[in-house]
């Protein structure tokens, strides 16, 4: 490789190390074992300043996208129909999600230019497009919700951006370029403290100091004191039933919520605090498609719901439904639950389904 001034084996972290030694690429972290880390983490930092870790990243993108998907995928197509057909598990993930095997439709890659080019990559049937409906901030507009709390239930209420608003109360910033700079800040600290993220967590994600981060999560609960009321109490709940439940009263057991290990008090305390959000979330789309599924049914539409995605359903809808099934999978979809916070729901329609992305 040029850039190293030699050959190596891209694949090996011991050679990698030794690569960033000779270009005097200080490494901060080790692993358990005492050698330089070469994790992504650590490669992301360092690509700030160096060339080699960018293309490392790179590297491994590009590998990983060709192993996963465009060598894999072809295979898993069905001879019989031409489709590539997944199945979807009810009760491996703990939130209650659907998750998707053989293969896992997933976690089909949408960032990256490359990826977006494998989400291209499926398409409907003749005479059909692809609809993909996506709801919006479900986590953060459930934890207004269930939190109680005031000024982000007002936020979604009067249809204001959320990390806009958290910008202005938590970092001060006033005028559009701060606005501008700090609302990716905001955005990481809005979805950070739902995921009860605490100091190092933070300022490992923001690149803050663990003081600045510790500062942030202060301001942001004297922002919304009923998100800290919520993330105080409903670990003790969990502690007096060892169970959390969702808006819709499915229960999901803490066993180690009283548990004398630190550590797994600790990680059983973050579940019990994220449980009811995710699989509330979950059950809300569930919903969304078995109303969906009968609506179908009853107004003799052809269009087929093919896929979940988390928040997202995917639909194949042949041309002269489109208007009719866009409002129809929107009304269904945020009308699933009511809250007091509005549920909203992107739609978007393409031929194929990366254009289809709301």
């Amino acid at each position: 490789m040029q850039v190293a001034n030699r050959e190596f084996n891209i694949n090996s972290p011991t050679q990698l190390a030794e690569v960033l030694e000779e270009l005097n690429i200080e490494v901060g972290k080790k692993t358990k074992t005492g050698k330089v880390s070469t994790s992504a983490d650590v490669l992301e930092e360092l690509a700030e300043q160096y060339e080699l870790p960018r293309l490392v990243l790179d590297f491994r993108e590009l590998t990983k996208l060709q192993n996963t998907y465009v060598v894999a995928l072809p295979k898993s197509v069905d001879p019989r129909t031409g489709r590539i057909h997944t199945t979807f598990n009810q009760t491996i993930a703990a939130t209650g999600r659907l998750s998707s095997i053989n293969p896992n439709l997933q976690n089909i890659p949408v960032r990256s230019s490359i990826g977006k080019r494998i989400r291209a990559a499926f398409v409907p049937a003749d005479g059909c497009q692809i609809l993909s409906a996506d709801y919006s901030q479900i986590e953060l507009r459930l934890l207004a919700h269930i939190a109680q709390d005031p000024a982000m239930t007002a936020s979604f209420k009067n249809n204001e951006d959320v990390h806009a608003a958290t910008a202005e109360a938590v970092f001060g910033a006033k005028t559009q370029k701060e606005q501008h700079e700090k609302r990716r800040l905001a955005k990481i600290v809005n979805f950070a403290i739902a995921y009860s993220v605490g100091a190092f967590g933070l300022a490992q994600r923001t690149g803050l100091s663990r003081k600045e981060a510790k500062e942030v999560i202060d301001n942001y609960f004297a922002t919304y004191p009923g998100i800290k009321r919520y993330m105080d109490e409903i670990p003790e709940k969990a502690r007096e039933g060892g169970v959390v439940r969702t808006l819709s009263g499915r229960i999901r057991p803490i066993p180690d919520i009283n548990s004398a290990n630190h550590g797994l008090r600790a990680r059983a305390e973050r579940e019990a605090i994220n449980a009811p959000i995710q699989g509330t979330a979950a059950d809300i789309i569930k919903i969304a498609m078995i109303r969906i599924a009968e609506a179908l049914k009853r107004e003799h539409l052809k269009t087929k719901m093919i896929l979940q995605v988390h928040d997202e359903l995917v639909f194949e809808v042949p041309n002269d439904e489109i208007d009719r099934v866009k409002i129809l999978v929107k009304d269904l979809m945020e009308g699933a639950m009511e809250l007091d916070v509005p549920l909203v729901v992107d739609v978007g329609v393409g031929k194929n389904w990366m254009e289809a992305k709301p």
